[in-house]
């Protein structure tokens, strides 16, 4: 058979391409028996995973996956001899195991029936060992498998049940004496970020007060690498109306945060500024259903801790020469749009609103998108057109119904015998 041949053939973009073929039949629903009968060529692409070229590999594990994702599928390749293939190229090389786990969590992740059948083959025991094993490289592509497992409920449920999130609780109390923690401890933080999201934020920091410390510790630390977790995870959980709240509880270690944040959203990597205005914006938005008093009088004194003067702060940070920043300066003014302080504050400092409303301001598509959102957040708010003025409001909801990519046109009149 030509595939076949083509899988073994010498040339990569001849592997790549049988691949590429193998995979439309797999999703055609009439014509993928012709390939779960046929025992060799599935054969032929489990032995691909082992190929040099990662296209290669990346090509086979999606077709493996997507021929799982049926019943006939998965007896295929697990209830048969194709299953030691799976167990001898997992044997190859370390690379060639993490494409072998990436695969099994890419099925397991599919329905409780094909996570099943991924445990009764042991693959997932064999990855959950992976998490406590000597090499801490090892060790850290084993926790952000097991992050995505715990992003379906059938996957947390597992991992619950087989004690996971203790275990990972526990390598965060003992990554504090080991010196190479820096390679697996954004790894864990980002798993109980990840769990907190899909859960419950307080259930999460409450159960383990290891990884609630591990991340304040890291917010507050020099490493930017971990610097720049923490900001992500805090900006997770803030995210929700319970995560605010849970943050609240954490009292002085929170606001100290919320100080280091301004100091970082100034200065330093332009990444990690970013990752820092991102998350200001993620922990002051509040949805219009969500604005109760207690919950305004919140995110306002979260802002007002970034600087005696915020709106300056961050205004200023749009205008430096990075695209990138102006954009994350936009979002959080469009996080503090809906909520009547902001927009007092917005009307309160002088030109601002004549900066919201002059389209020269933005030159990127980006920026012009992000601008549009900002104007989309005050028009849709209640209280805008009484706080910021009527002939204000009739402006930006002009501007709205422009689009963002709104051209004003200049008419221009040429003379006779003119240069």
């Amino acid at each position: 058979m030509e595939l076949q041949a083509g899988l073994k053939h010498p040339d990569d973009t001849v592997k790549i391409l049988s691949l590429t073929q193998i995979g439309r039949i797999v999703e055609n629903h009439e014509a993928v028996t012709e390939i779960q009968n046929n025992q060799d060529i599935l054969r032929e692409v489990i032995h691909c995973i082992a190929g040099e070229k990662i296209s290669v590999a990346k090509e086979a594990i999606g077709v493996l996956a997507t021929l799982s994702q049926s019943k006939a599928g998965l007896n295929a390749i697990f209830r048969s001899d194709l299953l030691k293939d799976l167990k001898d190229v997992m044997a190859a090389s370390d690379i060639v195991r993490y494409r072998v786990y990436e695969l099994i969590v890419d099925i397991s992740s599919v329905s409780p029936v094909s996570l099943g059948y991924c445990v009764s083959s042991s693959f997932i025991s064999q990855l959950l060992d992976e998490l406590t094993g000597d090499d801490v490289l090892v060790r850290a592509a084993a926790i952000e498998m097991v992050t995505t497992l715990s992003r379906s409920q059938h996957g947390r449920q597992y991992l619950a049940q087989q004690g996971i999130s203790d275990k990972i609780s526990n390598m965060i109390i003992g990554a504090e004496s080991d010196p190479f923690c820096s390679f697996y401890l954004p790894g864990l933080v980002k798993f109980f970020g990840n769990l907190a999201i899909m859960d419950s934020p307080q259930q999460v920091c409450e159960t383990y007060p290891a990884f609630q410390n591990k991340v304040l510790e890291m917010a507050l630390g020099a490493d930017p690498v971990m610097t720049g977790v923490a900001l992500d995870t805090l900006g997770i959980l803030g995210s929700t109306v319970e995560g605010k709240q849970v943050l609240q509880k954490m009292g002085e270690k929170f606001n100290a945060v919320l100080k280091r944040m301004s100091q970082l959203a100034c200065g330093g990597a332009t990444e990690l500024r970013v990752r820092c205005l991102e998350a200001i914006s993620l922990l002051i938005s509040l949805q219009v259903e969500q604005q109760t008093e207690d919950l305004l009088v919140l995110t306002e004194s979260w802002f007002s801790m970034l600087s005696n003067q915020p709106m300056a702060l961050i205004w200023n940070i749009s205008t430096q020469p990075f695209p990138e920043l102006l954009c994350g300066a936009l979002r959080i003014f469009t996080a503090i749009a809906p909520q009547p302080w902001g927009q007092r504050l917005m009307i309160g400092t002088p030109g601002f609103m004549e900066f919201v409303v002059d389209r020269s301001a933005c030159l990127t598509k980006e920026a012009k998108e992000a601008k549009f959102d900002l104007v989309g957040a005050l028009v849709s708010s209640s209280t805008a057109a009484d706080i910021l003025g009527s002939q204000l409001y009739l402006r930006l909801r002009s501007y709205l119904r422009e689009g963002a990519y709104h051209v004003t046109s200049v008419s221009t009149m040429t003379t006779e015998g003119a240069d």
